[in-house]
């Protein structure tokens, strides 16, 4: 199962049964939006606190994948989730409403790749059928814990991105009709001493260098075989950092092919997202949206996820400690 010294390989082929994005009003404004299950039109989502408009995204996202694979809630083995809140409060919450065995992870907006390896893992070893993989976020939410709160109406530097407000899952399975897992390389911690929380971008963009070129040692492979890398969410400033560090290490990158879900999920240029999207939403909504019917479709064949995650809390910051980083790769092919 382990291939090289980083990435699982699948052997048993576990198969992405069912998928579901969910979105707010700014993704519904966006180039993917239908490419989503579900827009809603404000950011309250019918609840009274953004902290339950956040739990509520993860459950109907959660709802959608069980319906897209044909399964009720009593049919899942095990729920893998988490997200950017305090003790990853919205998909412990939304755990609660399934009812299932749960696994917290925190990745931070690597959670969305995070959580898929697990649950793929745990399918190709007999240790589940049908596991849950999902993450979320609040542009709300995230703005309030980590930034400032939304009502103080604070300036951001064009380096800063935009908190995707929305929701992915999907339904791991041993055996069915869908795109198939075929491998997952665990990313390692990356820090260059960045500590501004306004520019993720470049202090993920090392993490996802790292696990990109992790992941072609240990498989062999090449940015040729596949149809789209994605690396998220580096945004427009990370995203053009990364290009760079491949080229400069002999990676024969294709700007034609690699892209970034802080980039895709947006209209950057008539949005006011400032450099992108950013959040566990982010590449969470692109994969499990946009990507997931582009291989149903058949419009690609094989795809690299490869979801970045800044490590930081409020804690960290305000004692003045850089950002550690990390990136999860994912390879799924389109399947039968």
């Amino acid at each position: 199962m382990l291939r090289g010294k980083q990435t699982w390989w699948f052997e048993n082929r576990p198969v992405i049964v069912g998928a579901a994005a969910v979105g707010g009003p700014d993704e519904g404004q966006g180039p993917l939006a239908s490419d989503f299950d579900f827009i809603h039109p404000t950011l309250e989502i019918k609840q009274k606190t953004w902290e339950k408009a956040e739990r509520t995204l993860m459950e109907q996202a959660a709802t959608i994948a069980l319906k897209h694979a044909n399964l009720k809630s009593d049919q899942l083995e095990f729920y893998v989730g988490g997200d950017l809140l305090n003790q990853i409060i919205s998909s412990s919450f939304a755990a609660r409403t399934l009812a299932v065995p749960y696994l917290g992870v925190f990745g931070a907006c690597s959670t969305s790749m995070e959580s898929l390896a697990l649950a793929a893992m745990l399918v190709n070893s007999g240790a589940g059928n049908y596991v849950m993989a999902g993450t979320c976020s609040h542009n709300c939410t995230a703005e309030k814990q980590f930034r400032y709160p939304t009502e103080y109406g604070a300036q951001k530097p064009p380096t800063a991105q935009y908190t995707v407000t929305g929701a992915g899952a999907s339904i791991i399975a041993e055996t069915g009709s869908g795109p198939v897992v075929e491998c997952a390389t665990i990313g390692r911690i990356k820090d260059l001493g960045i500590s501004d929380p306004f520019n993720m971008g470049a202090a993920m963009a090392p993490a996802a260098v790292d696990t990109i070129q992790a992941h072609f040692n240990d498989t062999g492979r090449e940015p040729k075989d596949y149809d789209m890398i994605v690396t998220g969410d580096l945004a427009g400033v990370g995203h053009p950092i990364a290009r760079d560090l491949l080229l400069r290490d002999g990676v024969p990158i294709d700007q034609t092919n690699f892209n970034d879900c802080g980039l895709m999920v947006y209209d950057v240029a008539k949005q006011k997202v400032q450099a992108g999207g950013s959040g566990c939403g982010c590449s969470a909504v692109v994969t499990y949206g946009h990507l997931f019917k582009r291989l149903q479709r058949g419009e690609l064949q094989r795809i690299l996820v490869v979801a970045t995650g800044a490590l930081l809390s409020p804690i960290s910051y305000q004692q003045g400690e850089s950002i550690p980083c990390i990136a999860h790769a994912v390879a799924i092919e389109r399947g039968g």
